[in-house]
Formats: structure tokens, sequence, C-alpha cells
């Protein structure tokens, strides 16, 4: 069995390269650049970041920014990291091609951020999210064709009108 690069913790990090959709690749290709795992920015950076990454069709590496706000942020913003965090992975998924998991994800992410109160910390768009999931929810199915444009949600309501 191959031994797994490990953090300082004990946890397992993957230290093999990514495609631009968080696939592995084979040691030694060259893939996107990583995320760093000890990544710790101030929530506006995450979110500039995040949304930049969403923009460039990065959903995989908008996921492990806000993955990594949600691991350092305090307990009270749980919800709006980790929901955050879903509906990037839900994004994730469509480009995959896998609707169930994106479907699953997306209303997974929207139910997190229904837990938050309003207004939301960060400027944070809950409730625009919200709308812009089920919408694409309901639009997925065995023909769905999603354009990319779709899969690049507003985060915040400061960044409304960005271009």
């Amino acid at each position: 069995m191959v031994e797994r690069t490990r953090d300082d913790a004990g946890r397992p990090r993957n230290a093999r390269p990514r495609d631009a959709l968080g696939r592995l690749l084979a040691p030694g290709s060259e893939g996107v650049p990583r995320i760093p795992d000890d990544l710790a920015l101030p929530p506006s950076d995450s979110l500039a970041y995040a949304q930049d990454l969403l923009d460039r069709g990065l959903a995989f590496n908008a996921h492990e920014v806000l993955e990594a706000a949600w691991k350092s942020r305090p307990a009270e913003e749980r919800s709006l990291w980790q929901g955050l965090a879903q509906l990037a992975v839900g994004i994730t998924h469509i480009q995959r091609g896998n609707l169930v998991g994106a479907s699953n994800l997306l209303q997974r992410g929207s139910g997190r951020l229904s837990e938050v109160g309003r207004p939301a910390p960060h400027s944070v768009d809950i409730d625009g999210l919200i709308g812009w999931a089920a919408g694409l929810v309901g639009d997925l199915g065995p023909a769905a064709d999603i354009s990319p444009s779709r899969l690049r949600p507003t985060l915040t309501r400061s960044s409304a009108g960005r271009g």
C-alpha cells in the first residue's frame, strides 16, 4: 500500500496533481495550481478569491478556498462557509457530468445557507444564492444543457454587477 502524505495533525493529504475539475492526475503530470491546505485569509479575501475561481470555471478550487474558510472561521459561521463550499462542490459535479450528485450538493448547500441569519455575515447574498441553486436544480435532468455562465453565481451583494 502506498503511504499518503499527512499534515501535522495526521490527516491525509493528497499531493498528486489535479485537473481543472479537481480530478486526480497521474503522478508527475502537470495540473492546475493547488490551494494550500493551510490557507487562512480574512473572510472578504476568501470570498473574493472564491468568486474569481468560480468566474474562471474553477469551482473545485473555489470549494477548497471556501472549505479552508469554514475550518478557520468561528463556529457560529459554520453553516455559512459549509453551505458555500457545498454549492461549489455542486457546481463541480455539474462540470463532471454527475447531475444527481450536483442536485444533492446544491440542495444540501442551500439548506445550510438557509440556517444563516439575516443580514448574512460578510455581505454574502444568501437569498440570491438559494434562489440560484433552486433554479439550477430545477433545470438538471437527463437532457440538461447548463451553460458555463450559469455556474458562476454571485457570492456577495457587493460583487453584483461585476464583470
